[in-house]
């Protein structure tokens, strides 16, 4: 399986190491703690907006937002975001958290242009993560993952995402492991992410070498594994447990939006 799988595998995986960090590689993948949280929940909400909303209107992604958030309490919100959630009026707060970019990968599943994609992280980041910053750390991963969708290789996403979003990619897994330490800003967690994928050499390489980064380990693993199941295939032994894991409505988003992504590509290729 390929797709937003690969975010929220990476989620469930990461999750029993977000607060118990590990820098080895041949950790266990799942765990009687390893389950889904915030990471996954708002991916399932991006999804959904993009399945129901033609208009993609960001009023309408808070709704649905707030309705996903308030059906799974308890799933490792931040504090802020924690807060709007529960606002009677929620606006933007000028974050640069790496939320708007673990929930982003919907997105660049289902844009058909890469403009289209740009845009479309835009909305999904700034009704919360209105700090540029935010909206970078979101725009860079869709962009990563629809260049991935497009047949780019490495090198050529490598390029388009240090030109156009000034993130330093010439460092090396083994140049960042030794000061890397748990940062929830894009500013440090998007570009390690990124540089997971590029030394990865398939999609479990990819995700052990995210959450052994020691940092946060979900959201880190989300973003890396969403733009790896750009291409490589999630495996049954991997997606099997994550779903098993996940509520049947859960399910039933990642299904229907799957289908969605299908019938789409079938338009493009007509």
């Amino acid at each position: 399986m390929k797709g937003i799988i690969g975010a929220i595998a990476g989620d469930v995986i990461g999750s029993a190491y977000e607060f118990n960090p590990t820098r080895d590689y041949n950790f266990e993948l799942f765990t009687p703690k390893s389950t889904f949280t915030d990471d996954t929940v708002l991916t399932m909400a991006n999804a959904r907006w993009l399945l129901e909303d033609d208009t993609h209107s960001p009023e309408r992604l808070v709704e649905i937002m707030l309705d996903m958030c308030r059906k799974y309490p308890d799933r490792g919100y931040g504090g802020r975001f924690a807060r709007w959630i529960h606002d009677g009026n929620p606006q933007p707060y000028n974050s640069f958290g790496n939320g708007s970019a673990m929930r982003v990968s919907p997105v660049g599943y289902y844009a058909q242009t890469l403009e289209e994609a740009l845009a479309l992280a835009q909305i999904s980041a700034e009704v919360t993560h209105d700090h540029p910053e935010g909206i970078k750390g979101a725009q860079a991963t869709v962009a990563a993952i629809f260049l991935a969708r497009q047949g780019k290789n490495k090198s050529e996403i490598r390029d388009y995402v240090k030109e156009t979003f000034g993130y330093d990619l010439d460092r090396t897994l083994e140049d960042i492991r030794p000061t890397f330490t748990f940062d929830e800003t894009c500013q440090r967690t998007v570009p390690e992410a990124i540089t997971c994928y590029m030394e990865g050499t398939d999609y479990e390489d990819v995700v052990r070498l995210a959450v052994s980064l020691a940092g946060d380990a979900d959201t880190l693993a989300a973003i890396a594994g969403s733009i790896a199941s750009a291409t490589e295939e999630v495996p049954n032994e991997i997606t099997q447990p994550v779903i098993v894991r996940l509520s049947e409505e859960l399910c039933t988003l990642l299904l229907r939006f799957n289908e969605l992504v299908a019938k789409r590509e079938a338009e493009t290729a007509l």
